[in-house]
């Protein structure tokens, strides 16, 4: 990773950058990028890492977090039994449905 230093800020190469990412820029107040700038420093990542974790965290990934909750259906698939064999038809009854 090749970087320069200019005015104080880390200039990095542009092989440094993921070719899926979106440069964007915002507008922060000056107490907000200190406060990012201490985190950041916090944490030993970039900015744009934070920055790209408090979105993920703001707003998740709904097909990620459906595929999730999917994978754990599918796990459960076959677990119960009802002891009567009708667990296929009353599944709401025998799982819980207030639970799903």
């Amino acid at each position: 990773m090749k970087a320069n230093r200019r005015s104080g800020y880390i200039i990095l190469s542009p092989e440094c950058y993921h070719p899926d990412m979106i440069r964007t820029q915002i507008s922060l107040t000056e107490d907000q990028m200190r406060r990012l700038r201490a985190e950041a420093r916090r944490r030993h990542v970039s900015i744009a890492a934070l920055l790209r974790d408090a979105v993920d965290q703001v707003v998740p990934d709904e097909d990620a977090d459906r595929a999730l909750r999917h994978e754990v259906l599918l796990g459960a698939a076959g677990l119960v039994a009802s002891g009567t064999g009708t667990a296929a038809r009353d599944h709401d009854d025998v799982l819980g449905a207030d639970r799903w």
